[in-house]
């Protein structure tokens, strides 16, 4: 299937991200929001976004006008109709998920492509509530989009040959490495990198160092670009906290179970660096 458009529901961090790739390589992007306030933060993250690209070298101030000319902001779910591939980005809550795909299910014409870019809920449950589930698939996007590389092409029982192929395509004509996997709680990162934070965690409560002394040890040591705690904040300690839960849930596996302390970061606030603190303090930054 040659895709030639995008759609994208939510143009938050994240949405913002997958609308400036895809434009910048060629694609035609429809994004939406649920509000003219909301989808005007999200166009100005895109245009601060693509800016600093050419203030580092990294794009022309024309090829910035190309990307940015790609790009229609809407309002109206209608208006990805005619999208190809259908991303998306909203919360992370198993009922908005399946309201937005039942919804461009009854929209859009049966070929059309549907992706979520959930890190640790079920696609299968997602497809579930279209009538098109050999046409659903999973592409996890990591955080900063523009910036890293891997994307997890997620597949389920139900998903077609053509599709997950599709998916492939597309992320490597975004720039991204690719991997695929089976639709399983938190995929492939999420399984491996959530107990190694809650492992950090239980262990700076325990006393076995600081969380200073413990980021320190494993960028230094085992040559991670952040440690866990860092990697938290930057993350938001929020999405973190939802995933373990997500994860938790559908496995009962203790080793996702979260530690008292970060449902305590969460009622008190504390999110990270989105808020200005979280292990961490922001606010003079």
């Amino acid at each position: 299937m040659d895709i030639k458009s995008v759609g994208i529901v939510g143009c938050g961090l994240m949405g913002s991200g997958i609308a400036e790739i895809s434009a910048r390589a060629g694609y035609d992007v429809v994004v939406m929001e649920v509000t003219d306030e909301l989808l005007k933060k999200g166009m100005a993250r895109i245009d601060a976004s693509t800016q600093r690209a050419v203030d580092r070298g990294k794009a022309t101030a024309e090829d910035r006008s190309t990307t940015l000319s790609r790009i229609t902001g809407s309002t109206r779910l209608e208006d990805l109709r005619d999208c190809q591939l259908i991303i998306e980005a909203v919360l992370e809550q198993m009922d908005e998920k399946k309201r937005v795909f039942a919804a461009l299910d009854a929209i859009c014409p049966p070929a059309t492509i549907f992706a979520s870019n959930t890190s640790s809920l079920s696609i299968t449950e997602i497809a579930g509530a279209t009538n098109r589930p050999d046409r659903v698939l999973g592409l996890h996007f990591f955080s900063p989009v523009p910036v890293m590389k891997l994307l997890e092409v997620v597949r389920t029982i139900m998903a077609s040959d053509e599709v997950i192929a599709a998916g492939v395509a597309y992320g490597k004509a975004i720039g991204k490495e690719t991997v695929v996997c089976k639709d399983a709680p938190g995929f492939i990162v999420n399984q491996l990198y959530l107990p190694y934070t809650l492992v950090a965690l239980r262990q700076w409560e325990r006393g076995l160092a600081t969380m200073e002394d413990i980021d320190k040890a494993m960028t230094l040591g085992l040559n991670y670009p952040m440690g866990p705690f860092t990697l938290m904040d930057f993350v938001g300690l929020d999405i973190h906290y939802n995933a373990c839960m997500a994860i938790y849930e559908e496995t009962k596996d203790p080793a996702y179970f979260p530690p008292p302390v970060l449902k305590k970061m969460l009622q008190a606030g504390h999110l990270g660096r989105k808020t200005g603190k979280g292990f961490y303090d922001y606010s003079q930054k």
